[in-house]
Order: C-alpha cells, then structure tokens, then sequence
C-alpha cells in the first residue's frame, strides 16, 4: 500500500512540475511577444502622457509605453541621438535641430495647456493679476519686492508684503520655458533683445529648479517665490496661480476654454507642418500663455512595427484619448486640427 501510495505521490508531483513549467513557458512566451517603445521629453503633458498611456495599456495590453519626464530639450536630443522611439516638446523644434536629426521628423499636437506664474506670499488669498511687462520684469530682475508699485497698481485693495521676491526658473531645456520665454518676448522688447526665445535661456536673476515639479516644489517651500509651471503642477501642488492680461487687455486665470479661445484663431492658419505659437493670441477671453504640445515621430522609423503601433495609439489618443485632458487642466485638440492630423499620421512610412 505504501508503495502504492508513494508511487501516486511521485505522480502529483510531476504532474505540479509540468504545469508550473508550463506556465512558465507561457509567461515568458507572452512577455517576449509584449511590445515596449520608449519616449522622452516635456514635462508639460506628463500627467496626461502618464494617463493616456495607463490606458491604452489596458485596452491593448501587449503594448507597453514608456515615457520619461526629462524636458523639451532632453527630448529632442534622444530623439536625435535614437535612443528613444519618440520625442516630445513643447516649444517646436528649430530649422537647426531639424537639420542635426538623421532623417526628417513630424510634430504632432496632442493638447493643448497653458503657462502660469506661481508665486509664494504669505496672507495673500486673491488672485493676483499681473501684466507681461510686470512678469518680465520681474525675470529681469527689475522688480525685486512685491510691494512693488507695478505690482500694487494692477492689484487695488491687495495688501501686499515688502517681502523680497525671489525668482524660480527651470534650470533644464524646457518647453514649458520656451512659451514663457516666448510671450514674454512678444510684450517686452527689452525680453526678446536681453534673453530671447529658447527651451534654455540665460537667466538674469532666480533659483533653477529641475522640470515643472522642481519649480513647483521650490516656489511651494520658499516664502516670497515666485516662478512659472504649467497649470497641472499648480493645481496638484495647491499653488496660487495669477491672472494674466492679455492682448485685449483683460486679466484672464487660466481654464480650458481661456485657452481653447487661443487655439481658435490658430486653428484657421494652421501650418502644414504644426509649428505654430499661439502666445498672447487675439480676443477678450484669450488665456495669454497658452500652447499645444506635440510629439515628434521620424517620417521614415527603423522600428516599422512600433510605427504601426505608435500611429494606431495617436489615433486613439487623437479621438477618445481627448476626452481625458479637460480633467487634467489640458484643453482638448479642435476638430479641424484633428482632421488635420489624422491626414498628417498617413506621411509615416510603415
């Protein structure tokens, strides 16, 4: 009988070793088959980037996205070097960087978001309003306390400290940079002619701090702060966040449909190629710092598999993905450049 037993034992066993083998097999034959591509850049859509991607993954799980948050400029440097798939900026790529890229590469817009100043001031619990010749000279270094009368005269009835102001920038290239950089270059010529447009710029004065959460984290622990963060980081960070005057002249806060109104106008003289800024955009409830984001695709990809598999992402971050950005702080594409872009997905070469 013991034999007997021993012998089913010896069975059981065997039989327990053949399916955890063979699952084995199979796990390891599923995880071969799973398709991983790999991104960076902006930190400006990360939070949407991050979400998006989550979900695709979970309508095509053998589909693996992985995004890094490394700036505009980071991005469009491993872009050009191919180490990742795809890049992603905020601030369009330049005739120079286009030229230094081993073959030609296509930008398309996926949200739009926008750019606001932040700032740090003890028993201030309005709005604060603020013009782009304030903002910068403020990053200029021209106004240094925030009882400034500049600053006082654009906000009647606020009390506010002789606290000293202190400057927070990105410290990395950054796209969220490039359209600060941007509107400020457009309302202040002593801007444009000083420091200029660019992903990285020369700072007259301030602390630098890494990506959007570096400059949110610092503006959130130093009294007096104040810098510049794409609307998301302001919100989940719980920082005040100010007004901006436009070009009509109003003070406009930042919400989805200040800059879906920006959008609007450029969305009727689209370039063919997307490049396009849309800071300090005509029209009365215009958010003045606004801007699409884009990823950057090579035309003519090595990897034609994760072309395929990119492209049918873009397609669904382009339709049903849209839905998530409002609940993000981002404002969904308008139609027409949609439209445009689901044309554009057709130039890469699967």
């Amino acid at each position: 009988m013991k034999s007997v037993l021993r012998a089913i034992h010896g069975v059981r066993s065997l039989t327990i070793l053949v399916v955890l083998l063979a699952v084995g097999v199979l796990g390891a034959v599923v995880a071969a088959q799973a398709q991983q591509i790999n991104g960076a850049g902006a930190s400006f859509p990360y939070p949407i980037y991050a979400k998006w991607f989550s979900e695709y993954n979970k309508l095509n799980p053998k589909v693996q996205i992985n995004y890094q948050s490394i700036g505009s400029g980071g991005g469009i440097r491993q872009l050009t070097a191919q180490t990742v798939f795809f890049g992603a900026t905020d601030g369009p790529m330049t005739k120079e960087q286009l030229l230094a890229t081993p073959g030609s590469v296509l930008h398309f817009p996926t949200v739009l978001g926008a750019v606001v100043p932040v700032y740090n001031v003890d028993g201030v619990k309005t709005e604060l309003k603020f013009s782009g010749t304030v903002l910068a000279d403020i990053f200029l270094g021209k106004i240094t306390k925030w009882n400034d009368p500049a600053i006082t005269r654009l906000n009647a009835g606020v009390n506010l400290p002789g606290l000293d102001i202190t400057v927070v920038h990105r410290s990395d290239g950054s796209g969220t940079t490039y359209i600060f950089a941007d509107y400020l270059g457009k309302v202040s010529p002593e801007w444009k002619k000083r420091v200029g447009v660019s992903t990285a710029v020369n700072w007259p004065v301030g602390l630098g701090g890494k990506g959007n959460e570096g400059v949110a984290g610092l503006v959130k622990q130093t009294p007096g702060a104040f810098g510049y963060v794409e609307l998301i980081y302001a919100l989940q960070n719980k920082i005040a966040y100010g007004f901006v005057q436009n070009s009509a002249g109003k003070f406009v806060g930042a919400s989805v449909d200040a800059v879906t109104a920006a959008a609007a106008a450029a969305s009727a003289a689209m370039p063919a190629d997307f490049r396009v800024s849309i800071t300090n955009a005509p029209g009365d409830a215009v958010y003045p710092i606004s801007s699409f984001t884009w990823l950057l695709f090579y035309e003519n990809p090595k990897d034609k598999a994760a072309a395929k598999t990119m492209v049918e992402f873009m397609n669904w971050a382009l339709t049903d993905g849209q839905k998530l950005a409002a609940g993000l702080g981002y404002a969904p594409l308008p139609d027409s450049v949609v439209k445009l872009e689901m044309e554009a997905l057709k130039k890469i070469r699967l």
